[in-house]
């Protein structure tokens, strides 16, 4: 199944039969998330990161969690923790970074995780989600968790890596986004990458759907993916059905920080530097050991 839009027929484009019937659904969404945006984001509670590490621990043993690298995590921020993002709407590699600085430095020091913001509308999940440090994806809300000391953990691929095709499980895809550049260059802070091998296998994605998200006319809502997967036990449905997420082994690999500081603040704006700065990265990534040859082998990284 493709992620390109198929032959397009009379009446199903954007403003057609089907983008017409969602509008009413898209405009309720967007009033609620409009309205949790504007709530004040910066709400973490030490004792909520606390309560949060007996769950984190038994999602990790449920995936075989293994964390190389440790000793390359600064022992205080500010620092920005770039990852790749795998697992579908039941992504499983923000939990073992958490896990272990819960273990390692404790629920006090100050940590964060940008979140897709639409996560925030959803009842009783949006209103515990910043409790335990995650904050809507802009790079407002990054810029403030890093200039308060805090180390802000970021997977630049979004829903478009998190649902690439299972063929593409392997791959480590951004889709061409550079913004964890721009704001490490902007504020000087050191740039960790985190190299997730495996998270990738615990589901079966079918297609991303960009041509779906576009018919539905889903993009007002930044969703530019509408993804399709063998759902177990259900079969195929949309993504957003719960699914049982088979138990891969999940190894997760922590580079060495990235230094960018010297090319000072001015530079963010230089797209030449953007360029170079992301290819750094990149390198980063791929230089990364797998746990598995055949991995090592398949891995590719594009951007």
């Amino acid at each position: 199944m493709s992620d390109e839009e198929p032959h397009a027929t009379d009446g199903a484009g954007p403003e057609g039969t089907l983008a017409r019937w969602m509008e009413s659904v898209v405009d309720a969404i967007d009033q609620t998330r409009s309205e949790r945006l504007t709530e004040d984001a910066f709400q973490r509670d030490p004792r909520a990161v606390r309560a949060l590490l007996p769950y984190l621990k038994a999602w990790c043993r449920y995936f075989g969690v293994e964390i190389r690298g440790w000793d390359n995590v600064p022992l205080s921020g500010p620092f920005l923790v770039v990852g790749n993002h795998s697992g579908g709407a039941m992504a499983n590699d923000a939990a073992p970074f958490m896990m272990k600085w819960i273990e390692e430095r404790g629920a006090d020091p100050p940590l964060y995780g940008l979140a897709y913001d639409l996560l925030f509308t959803y009842p009783v999940v949006g209103e515990t989600l910043p409790r335990v440090g995650l904050l809507p994806a802009n790079p407002r809300n990054a810029r403030q968790a890093l200039a308060s000391g805090a180390g802000v953990l970021v997977f630049p691929g979004g829903d478009y890596e998190a649902f690439r095709r299972w063929t593409r499980r392997n791959r480590i895809d951004f889709g061409g986004r550079k913004g964890f550049v721009r704001i490490a260059l902007e504020t000087g802070v050191p740039v960790i990458p985190m190299t997730i091998h495996g998270a990738h296998q615990s589901t079966f994605v079918l297609t991303r759907g960009r041509w779906l998200a576009r018919r539905m006319g889903l993009e007002r809502l930044k969703i530019k993916v509408f993804p399709v997967i063998w759902n177990i036990p259900f079969g195929i449905t949309p993504a957003a059905v719960p699914s049982l997420q088979l138990p891969s082994k999940v190894t997760v690999q922590i580079g060495r920080p990235i230094d960018w500081s010297h090319y000072g603040a001015e530079q963010a704006g230089n797209p030449q530097v953007l360029q170079r700065r992301n290819a750094t990265s990149r390198s980063a990534f791929r230089s990364a050991p797998s746990p598995s040859r055949e991995a090592a082998a398949t891995a590719r990284l594009r951007a």
